[in-house]
């Protein structure tokens, strides 16, 4: 059997509205009873960005595989985590317990008590947000997609009026409905835009197919912008995304732009506020993400 990594450590939400807990510690009593001489533990997280400073500690030191039993936004946490950590040779891997679950739906090949219990490990592209420049500059990590415009309006109104098919439905037609147009500055000056993602996989927010084509691994991540125009045709093109997919997308290895207002900006599933006037740059980081799928 292959010998990937030398302990597992499960980060999980004790107080999450699904079912991370017990997800959780079915996990760890398979791999225990399945792996007895592998260390598996269980550490719950007792805030907002426990789980990155969880993470960051754990990678700071052999070869761990650290599993986060939640959706989208708390995985990006122990992936940024470990990408924090100097040196870090740790892997990572989600189970999914929150909502839209887009990184493990998309990337997911078998169970995944299988997948750690034989050992292979794949290497994955990451996206990479640096917000300013110089020492003062920001850095964080992104497994799936960071969008702007009405991706984090959407986003910021789920966590006000909850989640659940019904409220998110009703969340998502008054967020659209108040939705203005976002501009900043790029190449070739000021544009207007009502949607702009950067997606390293090539589906979001559970029903939306974004482009046709793109991967995880292909060093590369797609551009899927909605310059502003008409709602019904902001509609339209979510409608054709969630029946029929957008087809082939641009893809570029980085896209820099400044923001001209303060912003909000969303980075796998986490919400984070963009200053006005703060230079942005999104990359690849090609190979970055070690993990079994």
């Amino acid at each position: 059997m292959a010998v990937a990594f030398d302990s597992v450590v499960i980060v999980f939400n004790p107080n999450s509205t699904g079912d991370a807990e017990r997800l959780a510690n079915q996990l760890g009593t398979a791999l225990s009873r399945r792996r007895p001489e592998l260390p598996v533990e269980l550490r719950p997280t007792e805030r907002a960005g426990h789980a990155r400073e969880i993470a960051r500690e754990v990678a700071s030191s052999g070869r761990p595989l650290i599993v986060s039993v939640s959706g989208d936004g708390g995985y990006n946490e122990v992936v940024d985590g470990v990408m924090q950590a100097p040196g870090a040779r740790a892997v990572c891997a989600v189970l999914a317990a929150g909502n839209a679950n887009d990184h493990r739906r998309v990337t997911r090949e078998r169970p995944l008590a299988d997948s750690i219990l034989a050992g292979e490990v794949r290497r994955m592209d990451l996206l990479r947000l640096t917000v300013g420049d110089g020492p003062g500059a920001v850095t964080r990590y992104a497994h799936s997609y960071i969008g702007l415009g009405i991706t984090p309006v959407v986003a910021l109104e789920l966590e006000k009026g909850g989640k659940g098919s019904f409220r998110e439905i009703v969340t998502t037609i008054r967020a659209f409905a108040r939705f203005r147009p976002f501009e900043i500055e790029v190449a070739d000056g000021p544009r207007s835009f009502d949607s702009l993602v950067f997606a390293n996989i090539a589906e979001m927010a559970k029903y939306a197919t974004l482009s046709a084509g793109g991967r995880p691994d292909d060093g590369r991540f797609e551009v899927v912008l909605l310059p502003h125009t008409a709602k019904w045709r902001v509609l339209g093109t979510a409608l054709k995304a969630a029946f029929r997919g957008l087809g082939r997308q641009p893809s570029v290895g980085d896209y820099r732009f400044r923001t001209i207002k303060p912003m909000p900006l969303q980075i796998d599933g986490e919400v984070m506020e963009l200053d006005a006037g703060s230079p942005v740059t999104v990359d690849i980081a090609a190979g970055a993400l070690e993990t079994v799928v």
